[in-house]
């Protein structure tokens, strides 16, 4: 999650919220692309979680990536919760699943060499460690119990939340990886457009990406328990949002959704002040409980956005969220399907015209048939397998049309980036099927040869 949000003055007028999010818009040659994805560390002797201290643990993995490659600390009451280096940021979730922000780049070769950088220096320091890490969507077999919250005062005051307005917030917030991209807009009507696509489409990644197939030591029933667990988290902040596909929806309609959701928290001198249920609205007219007299700056509006945890969402740019964590092969594919839909005009004409005519009942369903069977899902009598085929077609064409070579100009565009889900799109077999099939052939039922034949 988030590491807090700095600068930024007093907010003056209610337009300022609508500004901030219009000063992300941007000429397409200014375009960038931001990879995100998190993945579960445990001790190599034991395959447990990592806790925060200790020899093999997390603080260890964040010193040997400071002291080792040039990463900066971010630190909070004395502990190293996060580093930044080049642009890019390495965070912690709260049950302590390493993330990487990366920087925002122009090409897909350049996120990819980002990727494959982070996980190489990870390996590194994890090997001297005795740790391992796995990319999946959810925890296979730890419990709750097993997992160490980790020292940062956000996770400590939304833990407690969680248990008050959902059933599932906690699974999420400790028991759950995802792989994310941003990507940027051009103009109020071009993130309108490009956010209803991402929406809409969600589920073909979800289908595409399904990777958490397992849940406290035995298969759940579903393909992508994390897409669940975020049904059941806190209806105020998640889901396929109806609004965005109404007639006028634009940065004023998203500034009402937000405003409408409780806050978490108040950041102020290095501390999270406690503001769970409160309304953005008082405190824009100075009467927040929790800050009584005080209105917010713009960094406390960046950081209540990053509050809201819908399947796409926009901040000063538009972030992807349908996707469950995976292997290293699988990381670079994400970026290249969104990419390649949402930054050629064609291509999201094209995308657009697959899932315009769907009700929010239907994508609604969608998103749910995609947790529950995958590409089997369907809509309107087709399966998701044949729209992820033709999303992925679109996408390819849009990576073409792109056409941004690799650094030694011998690879003419990124349409390889696709072909990890092309694969998945043409048997109909998505990862956590996979998985499955292991589980219930080779493995004999023993999950621990997950860890021995998946991680990283």
């Amino acid at each position: 999650m988030s590491i807090p949000q700095s600068g930024g003055g007093t907010i003056e007028r209610r337009e300022d919220l609508a500004g901030y999010l219009e000063a992300g818009c941007k000429p397409k040659d200014h375009w960038r692309i931001g990879t995100e994805h998190e993945k579960f560390g445990y001790d190599l002797a034991t395959r447990k979680p990592l806790p925060y201290e200790g020899a093999c643990s997390v603080r260890a993995m964040l010193e040997g990536l400071r002291d080792g490659f040039g990463w900066a600390p971010v630190e909070e009451a004395g502990n190293i919760i996060g580093l930044v280096k080049d642009g890019a940021n390495v965070s912690l979730e709260p049950g302590g699943q390493l993330e990487l922000s990366g920087a925002p780049l122009e090409t897909i070769h350049q996120t990819c060499d980002e990727v494959n950088s982070h996980l190489a220096e990870v390996r590194q320091v994890a090997d001297r460690i005795g740790a391992g890490f796995i990319g999946l969507g959810a925890a296979p077999d730890w419990t709750a119990a097993e997992m160490d919250m980790m020292p940062k005062g956000r996770y400590r005051l939304m833990t407690d939340y969680m248990g008050r307005v959902g059933t599932h917030g906690t699974h999420m917030m400790y028991r759950t990886c995802t792989v994310q991209v941003n990507l940027d807009f051009a103009s109020e009507a071009d993130m309108v457009r490009k956010l209803r696509v991402a929406l809409a489409l969600q589920p073909v990644a979800t289908a595409l990406f399904a990777n958490s197939p397992f849940w406290e030591g035995r298969p759940n029933g579903l393909l992508s328990y994390r897409s669940r667990v975020w049904r059941d988290l806190d209806a105020d902040r998640t889901g396929m949002l109806p609004f965005v596909f109404e007639e006028g929806f634009g940065f004023e309609a998203w500034v009402d959704y937000a405003l409408d959701v409780p806050m978490y928290f108040v950041y102020r001198d290095g501390k999270y002040i406690d503001a769970l249920g409160q309304s953005f609205r008082d405190f824009l007219k100075g009467a927040l409980p929790a800050l009584p007299g005080e209105v917010p700056t713009l960094s406390d509006w960046a950081d209540h956005l990053t509050t809201i945890f819908p399947e796409a969402r926009i901040k000063k740019f538009i972030e992807m969220r349908g996707a469950d964590g995976g292997p290293w092969r699988r990381l670079c594919a994400l970026p290249a399907l969104w990419v390649g839909l949402l930054y050629d005009a064609g291509a999201l004409d094209a995308a657009w015209d697959v899932c315009k005519g769907w009700t929010a009942e239907e994508r609604e369903a969608l998103r749910v048939g995609a947790s529950e069977r995958g590409l089997k899902a369907e809509i309107r009598g087709r399966s998701l397998q044949d729209i992820a085929q033709e999303v992925l077609g679109i996408a390819e064409a849009g990576l073409r049309a792109r056409a941004r070579p690799g650094a030694d100009g011998l690879i003419p565009d990124e349409t390889h980036f696709l072909n990890a889900l092309q694969e998945i799109a043409a048997t109909g077999t998505t990862p956590a099927e996979e998985l499955l099939a292991h589980y219930h052939g080779d493995w004999g039922g023993d999950l621990s040869r997950l860890y021995a034949e998946y991680s990283y």
